[in-house]
């Protein structure tokens, strides 16, 4: 199929509802969690990240056959290498009492075929130009401006995941159409555009509304708003914080429809696992995750290793799960996780819009007062006509 050509529309135009799906490697973001959230009138997203072009391009066919809406695509940027090789090794061996008791050997950390941080990107941005979506947006890095363009030229929204203020401006110098600013209340991995080791040792980055405040002041782009949201009133408040539409991960990971492990699925409302870090104890880059005992033992000594760490736990990781073991599993999970709700995916899309008509009725109304939401609402997404003028964060 040739590329499309023509305008892209604005991101504002795909979704009724401003409640986009966030894209969920590893097997949580399959298309029939996608399909269901753009049917029921959010955005949908596939994770294209760990997996091979091939692969991607199969789940496009397989979202394309369950819904004729919108849907995204997310893409890893390739990692440059930033692996102490001593470090890794030291972590290798420390790993080897987990292989004993998992009975399952550590991953290679040298073999490539795809897996050597490049992650199957050129492939993958070839399927995606050929055959494009509504949407592509990108983690752990900004493409350059020639990749945005021809997107772009395919008539595809492209987005870029931020984590600060710079990284925000060089998405829009790149000619990214939008950005998603991650909080760190996020589960899953930081999108940074680069994995700072020293990092750690200091904050490990803005809230979400601090984060949302100071993007908005920076650059003139429609933002989506990620990190730690579970309920319509979260979304109407980065609405009114500036965001034109949330990205919820959390929330959705506990539908039918997601693709995560039942024992994922259990925990996040397990009273055995009561809070989140960040950690590197699962890939080499830092992640939020329900604390288990896998991640108490060996986060505080997992090095700044992505993908080499990724590839040497996988085994472990699947083997915990076919053990029945949560302990040992990479719980992804953001910091409302306890607010999971088990409903269709579908179901969770309209109940979310109708918690944000509620909420935004009780802010026009005031305290005390009656107003009442007007039907469909929820759709009305975006900030207020006049933003303020590009300026430097506070």
């Amino acid at each position: 199929m040739a590329a499309a050509t023509g305008s892209v529309p604005a991101v504002t135009d795909l979704f009724r509802y401003p409640i986009v799906q966030a894209p969920m490697a590893g097997g949580a973001s399959r298309p029939e969690l996608a399909a269901a959230v753009c049917r029921a009138g959010g955005l949908g997203f596939l994770a294209a990240g760990l997996k091979t072009p091939e692969a991607m391009y199969q789940e496009i066919r397989v979202a394309r056959g369950l819904t004729d809406r919108p849907f995204g695509v997310n893409l890893f940027l390739p990692q440059r290498p930033v692996a102490d090789a001593a470090a890794v090794a030291v972590y290798r061996e420390q790993l080897a009492g987990e292989s004993s008791w998992y009975a399952a050997p550590l991953g290679d950390t040298d073999t490539g075929g795809g897996d050597d941080g490049d992650d199957g990107y050129e492939g993958k941005l070839a399927v995606l130009t050929e055959t494009p979506v509504a949407v592509v947006s990108f983690t752990f890095g900004c493409p350059d401006a020639g990749v945005l363009g021809a997107l772009a030229r395919a008539g595809t929204v492209t987005v870029v995941t931020v984590t600060s203020v710079a990284e925000a401006r060089t998405a829009e110098a790149a000619g990214a159409a939008a950005v998603c600013v991650q909080g760190v209340e996020a589960g899953g991995h930081r999108g940074t555009h680069r994995d700072d080791p020293y990092a750690d040792r200091g904050s490990p980055g803005l809230g979400l509304l601090t984060l949302l405040a100071q993007v908005r002041e920076a650059v003139d782009l429609p933002l989506i708003a990620a990190g730690g949201l579970m309920r319509g009133a979260q979304i109407a408040a980065v609405l009114a914080a500036g965001a034109v539409a949330a990205q919820l991960g959390t929330a959705f990971l506990v539908c039918p429809e997601s693709g995560a492990d039942p024992l994922h699925k259990r925990a996040l409302t397990d009273p055995l696992f009561p809070h989140t870090e960040l950690t590197r104890a699962f890939t080499g880059r830092p992640a939020r995750g329900l604390v288990n005992r896998f991640l108490r033992e060996h986060g505080p000594y997992a090095p700044a290793a992505y993908p080499q760490v990724h590839r040497m736990t996988a085994g472990l990781r699947r083997a915990a799960a076919r053990a029945g073991d949560p302990q040992g599993m990479a719980l992804w999970a953001g910091q409302g996780h306890r607010m999971a709700r088990t409903l269709s995916a579908e179901r969770l899309v309209r109940t979310l819009a109708a918690e944000l008509d509620e909420a935004r009725a009780a802010l026009l109304a005031g305290p005390g007062g009656t107003a009442a939401a007007a039907p469909g609402t929820a759709n009305a997404a975006g900030p207020p006509a006049a933003p303020p003028q590009k300026g430097e964060p506070a």
